[in-house]
C-alpha cells in the first residue's frame, strides 16, 4: 500500500475545502467567540492554517514541546494572511509527504508540553490525528460562521448556502 500517497491525496483534498471556508473567513470578527471557553475566531482559524505544516513537523522531529520547542502561534490580522499562511502550510506539508519515505511513518513521535507527555503515536497515526484535527476545528469554524449570518461552503458535499457542489 502506497500510505503516502494517500495521505498526499488527503491532505490536498482537505486543503482545497479548507481555502473556502479560508476565502469566507470575515475580517472584523478576529475576536468572536460563541463562548467565553471557545477559541477566538482568529486564533482557530490561525490553527487549522498550522496544522496544514504538521506533517513537516512531525516527519522531521520526534517530538513537539509546546512549551520548550521553537513553536510558536502566528498571530494574524486577517483573510489575506490566513490564506498565505494555509498555502505556504499546506506546500511544507505536502513537500514532506513527497519526499518521505513509508518507513519514516514507523518512528514514534510525541506531543508534550513542558516535558511531559500528552501524546505518543508512530509518525503515520501522528500525522492522521492533523488530518482529523483539520476536519475537527473546520467545523467548530463553520459553527463560528453559521453564528455570525456568514454562507458555509460546502465540505463533503453542497451545504444549505451552497447546494451546488
Amino acid at each position: 500500500m502506497d500510505t503516502l500517497s494517500q495521505l498526499r491525496d488527503e491532505l490536498e483534498a482537505e486543503y482545497h475545502t479548507t481555502r473556502k471556508f479560508t476565502e469566507a473567513y470575515p475580517d472584523g470578527k478576529n475576536d468572536y467567540a460563541p463562548h467565553e471557553k471557545s477559541m477566538k475566531m482568529m486564533h482557530l482559524a490561525t490553527h487549522i492554517a498550522e496544522i496544514f505544516g504538521w506533517p513537516d513537523t512531525i516527519l522531521k522531529t520526534s517530538e513537539l514541546d509546546f512549551a520548550n520547542g521553537d513553536f510558536q502561534p502566528k498571530h494574524l490580522a486577517g483573510r489575506e494572511d490566513l490564506l498565505n499562511t494555509l498555502d505556504e502550510n499546506f506546500k511544507s506539508g505536502k513537500k514532506a509527504l513527497e519526499n518521505a519515505k513509508e518507513d519514516d511513518l514507523n518512528d514514534t513521535w510525541a506531543l508534550k508540553n513542558n516535558g511531559q507527555e500528552l501524546a505518543k503515536w508512530t509518525k503515520y497515526n501522528a500525522i492522521r490525528h492533523a488530518l482529523n484535527q483539520i476536519t475537527h476545528h473546520r467545523a467548530q469554524l463553520g459553527v463560528y460562521y453559521r453564528l455570525n449570518d456568514i454562507p458555509l461552503p460546502g465540505s463533503y458535499g453542497p451545504s444549505a448556502d451552497h447546494p451546488s457542489f
